[in-house]
């Protein structure tokens, strides 16, 4: 579990030579989606809102974030640093394989299906950091292009503190030149695509605590610094198709959560028993 690479060179990505264009969901009978919302999926990249927690139980979920964030700051780390946390942590694998959105992801990707990735993004309030605009299929060494990020309110996001947005549509254009980012920029990550509202209309994903929202590997998304006084924490999620190979040892993060997994190229980890 501890041999795959955690952030992939640009260099390492290149020499995969992934397949990294859209492959529209072709799903005649939903389970859990409508006709309606997969057509978005396919024409705009992203679904949103959809239900998942009560508020009662996004506020548990939010008081074990509170506790867990609080003892990785007093261990040197910080609001961003929280990933794979499903390998790490017992209450966010049971988020991963949470039924009610496997369901969701199923009707798009079938009825075998990886969950691989859990990382929180946390804005705390004023600080300044922005997300800038990227593609999630940047920094995954996956192919083909058959995965999607599950967005996780875990405090109300809005316009206000600093929630996701989407460019709608962009994830036709297949794979975009990004540069990388300096440090006056503040961004979380590293990557920044320019001038990206020439591939869509801008759309701001707005959530209550309890919802997510989906969206393709190939969409353009970012966020804007948190200059409010509330934070705007998020967990994401991330799944694919079990046909989807992953370089670089990637494929020992895996969780099957739907179907089955024919070839055995993905792990299938067991929930860990840590809490914190």
């Amino acid at each position: 579990m501890s041999n795959y690479s955690i952030i992939p060179s640009a260099d390492e990505l290149q020499s995969m030579q992934r397949d990294l264009k859209f492959y529209p969901v072709e799903n005649s009978s939903p389970q859990a989606l409508s006709t309606s919302q997969i057509e978005h999926y396919n024409t705009r990249g992203f679904i949103a809102p959809l239900d998942v927690y009560s508020p009662t139980e996004i506020a548990d979920i939010r008081g074990y974030f509170d506790q867990l964030l609080e003892r990785v700051v007093a261990e040197g780390g910080n609001s961003y640093s929280i990933s794979s946390a499903h390998l790490k942590y017992g209450p966010v694998y049971d988020i991963l394989t949470n039924p009610r959105i496997v369901e969701y992801i199923s009707d798009l990707f079938g009825e075998n299906v990886i969950a691989w990735g859990s990382h929180f993004f946390c804005k705390m309030p004023h600080d300044g950091k922005t997300v800038a605009w990227h593609q999630d299929a940047s920094y995954w060494p996956l192919s083909p292009s058959k995965a999607a990020t599950v967005w996780l309110a875990i405090d109300d996001a809005d316009i206000e503190n600093a929630c996701m947005k989407f460019v709608a549509g962009s994830h036709h254009f297949g794979h975009m030149t990004y540069r990388e980012s300096d440090s006056a920029e503040h961004n979380v990550l590293n990557q920044s695509i320019d001038n990206a509202e020439q591939y869509g209309e801008v759309v701001y994903d707005q959530l209550r605590a309890g919802q997510v929202s989906i969206h393709s590997d190939l969409l353009l998304h970012g966020s804007e610094a948190n200059d409010s006084s509330r934070r705007r924490c998020g967990l994401t999620l991330r799944y694919c198709a079990a046909s989807v190979r992953a370089g670089m040892n990637w494929n020992e993060k895996g969780v099957q959560v739907r179907g089955t997994d024919a070839t055995g190229h993905w792990a299938n980890n067991l929930r860990p028993d840590r809490v914190f």
